[in-house]
């Protein structure tokens, strides 16, 4: 714990922690609300199987459903390891930028070519000069989705110069859209201000002091057993277990920040924890700088989970979701401070300072396609019944 305390985020100390030797309870103890719609909406075919989890205050409890998969009839739990997606974005490459900034390595108002020289090499589209970090962050940089890496280059090296070369679709900050190739190329600037690539950073940096043994890239075969498969991919001609889904991060080996993150419901709890507890550490240092006078200096997080209006109408803070009026993954009980993301393989994660709570929720919905589209609306649901649950219950029997 000790470089990433002293570079980023207190964890003690921060006001949302649980009292000393409260141990994390294995199921969700008078919870049969939450339960029960996480078992319903399994049996309706939403996912093979699922595991919610839940911190409130610093304590954990979870609830595990289904079963790992068509040939794997284990119940999923609190250790099972799922494909991340897209919540590789907030829990690896943000956290990686959020430490690189406040290293002062990197700078979020300035151009990406400072750090990917690359990126700026087509002299026909000058405006890629003035795209920021913060336009990445909050995918508003005018880059397409998504480009087909995988399929038209064979190495690591080939596809991230072809996202570094991919046209502008738009002027920066002009428009949002949700941008894989962005975060690729995020990735780069972290990984040349660093000094490493992103998956020895953050093992070194936070998920090894966080003792967050279930996560990483590249999970060794010995994890296979508890890893919960995902598809059974046309490209690759098999059910992949252990191998990352999307296809793009494969051709990058399995490392990239938009991309290619393993984790369990307790190692991403753990995650959540330090983020309250840095939270809370920002909102003690602002409320002291303004009984002084002076501005001070808040937590790195203050700044990366504040909604920046980029481009105006945007919920997105930097690298971080927050939850809209409608049709929000947080459901519509979070408070407006929340922060969270989205996985495609099925994955979630919601924050909410306000509560101290915090509620993750895993599926391989995509096991053994892809083309399953009815586990979209559980996570609204799931997360609305935990807050309705806070009001009756607590998480101790």
């Amino acid at each position: 714990m000790r470089q990433v305390a002293a570079t980023l985020l207190l964890l003690a100390n921060a006001g949302c922690s649980a009292s000393p030797g409260t141990a994390p309870a294995p199921i969700l103890p008078g919870w049969i609300g939450v339960t029960t719609l996480l078992d319903s909406a399994i049996a309706a075919g939403a996912a093979p199987g699922a595991v919610v989890g839940v911190s409130l205050a610093g304590s954990h409890a979870y609830y595990g459903t289904g079963r790992l998969g068509a040939d794997d009839p284990t119940r999923p739990d609190s250790s099972t390891v799922y494909d991340l997606a897209s919540l590789t974005k907030v829990i690896g490459l943000t956290t990686a930028v959020m430490l690189a900034v406040q290293e002062r390595r990197l700078e979020v108002d300035s151009s990406v070519v400072r750090y990917v020289p690359l990126f700026g090499a087509d002299s026909t589209q000058p405006v890629r000069r003035t795209v920021t970090l913060r336009h990445l962050l909050t995918h508003s940089s005018g880059l397409p989705a998504w480009r087909a890496l995988y399929q038209q280059t064979s190495t690591r090296r080939q596809a991230l110069a072809l996202a570094d070369s991919t046209p502008l679709e738009g002027r920066p900050g002009e428009k949002y859209t949700y941008s894989d190739l962005g975060a690729i190329i995020l990735t780069q600037a972290v990984e040349a201000a660093m000094g490493t690539r992103i998956d020895s950073l953050l093992a070194a940096r936070v998920f090894g002091p966080l003792r967050m043994r279930d996560t990483r890239y590249l999970p060794p075969e010995e994890w296979r057993p508890r890893i919960a498969p995902t598809e059974n991919d046309p490209w690759r001609g098999r059910v992949l277990r252990g191998e990352v889904h999307d296809e793009n991060a494969s051709r990058l080996d399995g490392v990239s920040g938009h991309a290619g993150l393993f984790s369990s419901a307790r190692d991403l709890l753990v995650f959540a924890d330090w983020v309250l507890a840095g939270w809370r550490e920002g909102a003690d240092k602002a409320e002291r700088a303004d009984k002084a006078g002076n501005c001070g200096r808040t937590s790195a997080l203050s700044a990366f989970a504040r909604r920046q209006d980029l481009p105006p109408g945007s919920t997105r803070a930097l690298g971080w979701d927050t939850p809209s009026a409608t049709g929000s993954s947080a459901g519509a009980r979070f408070s407006r401070l929340s922060i969270g993301h989205t996985g495609f393989t099925g994955t979630s994660i919601w924050i909410d300072p306000e509560r101290c709570l915090a509620v993750v929720l895993l599926s391989n919905r995509v096991h053994p396609t892809r083309d399953n589209p009815r586990w979209g609306p559980v996570r609204g649901l799931v997360a609305d019944r935990v807050v309705e649950t806070l009001g009756k219950d607590s998480l101790n029997p």
